[in-house]
């Protein structure tokens, strides 16, 4: 694993970048130092970039989010989320009826496709966008043991198990979806690292190159080990690992990231990255 001081030294090695979102460019508050200015380089010398979260939320949602924490729409080529594919899967499973948990503030997740909302004796199936604030995952307990009694699929929209915001670290429906298959459940998730949020990227950076790119001549980046960088293992993208982020401080020494630490980290994980720097501006 090669460590990296700036993006901009493996410039003339891709053609595109499929990055992380939040603990990479941004804190769930304000975008990072520099984030904007390395994009902006990155695009002028002629890389596609396409930005790949695991928000809940559709990617016509997105724009004006990232307007909000300071990311223009000039920074990046095509934004891909969890809540795009995840559409998918709700709609093969319409009109359900489906027990929706957690939170139900993700609207435009769940409009136009038709399903019918129902209490838990009723479901087909379980869905979940979110946590409300403060909730954690051990919470959902009782109605996970309910939904596993009658064998009901859990589709969570959200693979991420935790995401930093700000200067807290906040629970996501991956740590639900942990909990489930711990109950020895099915879960149903489509975001990263699964298969389908990278077919749709790929298709994203292809649209915007206006051409088919190798995937050699993709770079995945990431400060997520078990969503980012096993996902482009998955999927055969090269993938460069940023210490902080999700990560804290944990893997760092001095300041900067230990080559060492993140490296067992990553074998922890049974994942690989090909570059590692602290941070990705």
């Amino acid at each position: 694993m090669e460590r990296i001081r700036s993006v901009l030294e493996l410039a003339d090695r891709y053609d595109a970048l499929v990055c992380d979102v939040w603990g990479v460019l941004h804190d769930g508050r304000s975008v990072f130092p520099g984030v904007v200015e390395l994009l902006g380089e990155l695009r002028a010398r002629g890389l596609v970039v396409v930005l790949l979260s695991n928000a809940s939320r559709p990617s016509r949602i997105i724009p004006a989010v990232l307007q909000r924490v300071g990311l223009p729409d000039d920074a990046w080529d095509a934004v891909v989320t969890s809540g795009d594919v995840t559409r998918t899967e709700l709609a093969r499973r319409a009109p359900g009826p489906v027990h929706r948990i957690g939170r139900d503030t993700d609207a435009a997740l769940w409009e136009g496709l038709g399903l019918e909302f129902a209490e838990l004796n009723r479901a087909r199936f379980v869905a979940m966008a979110g946590l409300r604030r403060d909730e954690q995952p051990e919470d959902y307990l009782p109605v996970l043991r309910k939904a596993r009694a009658r064998d009901l699929e859990l589709l969570i929209a959200n693979p991420d198990v935790q995401v930093q915001h700000g200067d807290r670290m906040a629970w996501c429906p991956g740590a639900v979806a942990r909990v489930y298959a711990g109950l020895g459940g099915k879960v149903v998730q489509a975001g990263k690292p699964f298969a389908p949020i990278y077919d749709r990227a790929l298709a994203e950076v292809d649209r915007a190159a206006h051409r088919a790119v190798r995937r050699e001549r993709i770079l995945a980046v990431g400060d997520g080990i078990g969503t980012d960088i096993v996902g482009a293992n998955r999927v055969g993208l090269d993938s460069l690992f940023i210490a902080t982020g999700i990560n804290g401080d944990a893997l760092l020494g001095d300041g900067q990231v230990d080559v060492e630490r993140a490296g067992a980290a990553l074998e922890a994980a049974r994942a690989r990255a090909r570059y590692v720097m602290t941070a990705f501006a």
